[in-house]
């Protein structure tokens, strides 16, 4: 009866770490880590800085989504998807990979990926912003910030 029950234990405690090793797993995916070369910022403080023309910002989501919500006023809509990202995104910074330039996009989890895929491709200064256009954990978005849209 001792064994069965120091069994039962043993099983009970395997499946617990099972399961809190996927959770982490999966929240790893959705809220991915961005190397600490990454600087993230406010949609507040992105939008100024897009109008002084320190920083290129870029909405990273799908034509549907910009047709939804609207563009953030000053970010080029550039879908991530695109077979041809990276030459397009040299396009629109001349080639400069040093330029500054910050992602956007829903909930700030696709811009933390790209964010950390693009540092590896050379560019030197990726900005996330995690707020996205509809808000997250790291705030209340672009949208709820009431800052202003263009139609696509």
């Amino acid at each position: 009866m001792l064994s069965t029950l120091l069994s039962r234990r043993k099983a009970l405690a395997g499946l617990a770490l099972l399961i809190s090793g996927a959770g982490y797993a999966g929240a790893s995916y959705l809220y991915p880590s961005r190397p600490s070369s990454i600087d993230v910022v406010t949609v507040d403080q992105v939008y100024s800085m897009a109008q002084r023309g320190e920083v290129l910002l870029v909405d990273i989501r799908r034509p549907d989504e910009w047709d939804r919500t609207g563009i953030a006023e000053g970010a080029h809509p550039l879908d991530m998807r695109r077979s041809d990202f990276v030459a397009a995104l040299d396009s629109l910074t001349g080639a400069d990979r040093a330029r500054p330039i910050a992602l956007i996009c829903a909930r700030g989890v696709r811009s933390a990926r790209l964010s950390a895929a693009l540092t590896d491709a050379g560019f030197t200064r990726i900005i996330d912003v995690p707020e996205g256009m509809l808000g997250s954990l790291a705030g209340p978005g672009w949208l709820k910030s009431e800052l202003p849209t263009r139609r696509p």
